[in-house]
């Protein structure tokens, strides 16, 4: 994939509600120095900052212990378990940062939509949206519905001590995706026929789900995250032509609405190496690139001609960290090598940790990585 000589201009946001900006400076810790902060920004932090998409679950025995018997969604509504769930990989791993326990289907849920996470299948709705009716009844979110997580962030800034903490949502389409199939889908038919076949009908959906994503977003900033990321995890299954036409306007609103927290936005997908300028375009500060792509190759193609260095997040494969620790040490050191060619590189996976994976060698990654 090539870089355009002038990378093309992103189509203007929707207008964008007004945000409601309430404690929200006087909630936000000063953490200039903290190195995933540095990095995000394109700064040089003290050492390659690291954390884990999926740090906080079922590979750490001691919140298994904690969720049993607890359903997900009734996990993400009580303050005092996500606060403690969000802490658990911080004090076991020392990553450089803890991301907020939730599920990017809580908003939906939250605002009264007939959404379940089920074990061993993942969000479930109750009756797909594929109406212009059913588009019409979609409600919108109030703050006050996701009072739960922001009661969790107040607990967790208590906490946290010098740890930044990333806010996060599900991406329009994503969204749009599960409540279109009615779950997950190796696919996603119903969802491209209607994007292609009802034009209207699809923006008006992802408009109305950009309106909650950011209401969710904003709640939790004004809460006092201190970084945002924004999960698109079924983009990649789009050409790039239907990403910019039916999602990037819809991205782009959500994080421009979140612009003026100046906060830094982090922007990841599966699958999206071919993506990877359009979701720079959206308006991420930080573009995640999973392990399809070389962290060098990603900054080639996400580089704008006389403009700062690309801020990239990741990649090294979650599969990998099965292998013996020879073979996970030879692939740290090489993605660390190639995110030097970055403005900034935030390590992680290229998504997210797996069940079964050995919490010991999340934290050998972790000592090797801020030893480099």
């Amino acid at each position: 994939m090539t870089v355009p000589s002038s990378p093309p201009s992103p189509p203007s946001p929707p207008a964008c509600p007004p945000v409601s900006r309430g404690n929200a400076r006087s909630a936000r810790r000063d953490l200039a120095d903290a190195p995933l902060l540095v990095a995000a920004r394109g700064g040089r932090p003290s050492r390659v900052p690291v954390w884990f998409m999926r740090q906080a679950g079922r590979s750490l025995p001691e919140y298994r212990a904690l969720r049993e018997g607890v359903s997900m969604l009734r996990a993400c509504a009580d303050p005092e378990m996500l606060a403690e769930i969000t802490l658990q990989p911080v004090r076991r791993h020392g990553v450089d940062a803890a991301i907020l326990f939730s599920d990017i289907v809580v908003p939906l849920h939250a605002a009264g939509m007939e959404i379940d996470i089920v074990p061993g299948t993942g969000p479930v709705v109750a009756a797909p949206v594929r109406t212009a009716e059913a588009v019409a009844a979609l409600p919108s979110l109030d703050p006050a519905q996701v009072s739960p997580v922001t009661d969790g962030i107040g607990l967790l800034l208590e906490r946290l001590g010098d740890t930044p903490l990333i806010g996060f949502a599900g991406a329009p389409f994503t969204l749009a995706s599960y409540l279109i199939e009615g779950g997950p889908s190796r696919n996603h038919e119903h969802t491209k026929a209607l994007m292609h076949a009802e034009p209207r009908l699809w923006h008006e959906l992802a408009g109305r789900l950009a309106d909650i994503t950011l209401a969710f977003l904003t709640a939790q900033l004004d809460a006092g995250v201190d970084a945002i990321q924004l999960f698109d995890s079924w983009a990649g299954a789009l050409s790039p032509k239907d990403y910019r036409e039916f999602v990037l306007p819809h991205s782009a609103k959500v994080l421009a609405g979140v612009g003026e927290y100046g906060v830094p936005r982090i922007h990841f997908g599966v699958g999206t190496g071919e993506l990877l300028t359009a979701m720079r375009d959206a308006g991420a500060d930080v573009v995640g690139v999973d392990w399809r792509v070389p962290l060098d190759e990603a900054v080639r193609r996400l580089a704008v001609p006389g403009g700062p260095a690309p801020v990239v997040q990741g990649n090294l494969d979650p599969a990998l960290l099965m292998s013996s620790w020879p073979v996970i040490e030879a692939e740290v050191r090489r993605i660390v090598a190639e995110g030097r060619a970055a403005g900034g590189h935030i390590f992680n996976l290229g998504h997210g940790v797996l069940p079964d994976t050995d919490p010991e060698v999340l934290t050998r990654v972790v000592e090797l990585v801020h030893s480099l």
